[in-house]
């Protein structure tokens, strides 16, 4: 199957990944017919984040939308890349609504940090806006280094490396290497970069920050009853076993996630949305 037909497959799926790509797609070309056709920038300007407080309080929602308007074609196409890799690899061991988790905050953890930086130190910024998925991409792949960092990456099918070292690459080329040059967008990818990496070692380590009220939009009853399967208990570990996903982890980190069983790939799915 061609990499076009990957792509066509995941966006009939009507998943999150899904909702993320058209989102960022359509916008980047609203953006631009509204640019190239009738010549003015009123809704980037309306989307983007402004880095003046005082223009920030009037377009407060900017926080929200910055994160999902760009302006180039090489920018998009880096990006939703990067997302679209990223998040069949995060899906394969999280769920859809951990991943919306990490990538709204990253972004706005992404764009806060700049706007604090902005308000400190207003010379360095005037008239500046910030927009982009970048901040938020690259908490999606933080994330994944803290969570399964030694889970082998094939790049193009001819280096194949750790997770780890993956992200870090990742991360060095897009905001290391040219740092002098959008060193405001740079700086908003520590802030992403910073959520994904404590989400993923909070998930780690039992603390699912995605399930905090105000995001889930649901309270959990605090009574249920549950009727215990003797037989089912008998061939497969408990949902909430950390030790049994670590341990599918070490598998897949040494063997590959292809080389796993039909049956380890749909318990370490059904563990995943346990999380």
């Amino acid at each position: 199957m061609s990499f076009l037909d990957n792509i066509k497959n995941e966006l009939q799926k009507h998943n999150k990944l899904t909702v993320l790509l058209v989102i960022n797609i359509s916008i980047f070309f609203i953006i631009n017919i509204s640019v190239s056709v009738f010549s003015t920038d009123i809704i980037v300007r309306n989307l983007a984040l402004p880095l003046n407080l005082n223009e920030f309080v009037f377009k407060f929602w900017t926080l929200f939308t910055y994160m999902f308007s760009h302006k180039d074609f090489g920018h998009i196409f880096y990006n939703m890349l990067l997302l679209y890799f990223t998040a069949r690899t995060f899906l394969n061991f999280m769920s859809e609504k951990k991943l919306m988790f990490v990538y709204m905050m990253s972004g706005l953890f992404g764009g806060l940090i700049l706007l604090v930086l902005s308000i400190l130190f207003p010379n360095t910024f005037t008239n500046s806006i910030l927009f982009g998925a970048s901040a938020a991409v690259l908490g999606v792949v933080a994330a994944l280094a803290l969570y399964i960092p030694n889970l082998p990456v094939s790049i193009f099918g001819i280096l194949e490396m750790k997770y780890k070292y993956y992200a870090l690459l990742i991360f060095a080329v897009s905001t290391i290497i040219d740092f002098n040059i959008n060193t405001g967008g740079k700086i908003s990818h520590f802030g992403g970069a910073f959520f994904g990496l404590l989400f993923g070692y909070l998930l780690k380590n039992g603390k699912d920050i995605s399930e905090i009220a105000f995001f889930t939009g649901s309270k959990k009853s605090p009574l249920k009853v549950v009727h215990k399967n003797t037989s089912a208990a008998s061939h497969e570990p408990s949902a909430n076993s950390q030790q049994t996903i670590d341990a599918l982890l070490d598998k897949i980190s040494k063997n590959g996630y292809e080389n796993l069983s039909k049956a380890e790939k749909e318990l370490l799915f059904k563990l995943s949305q346990k999380k």
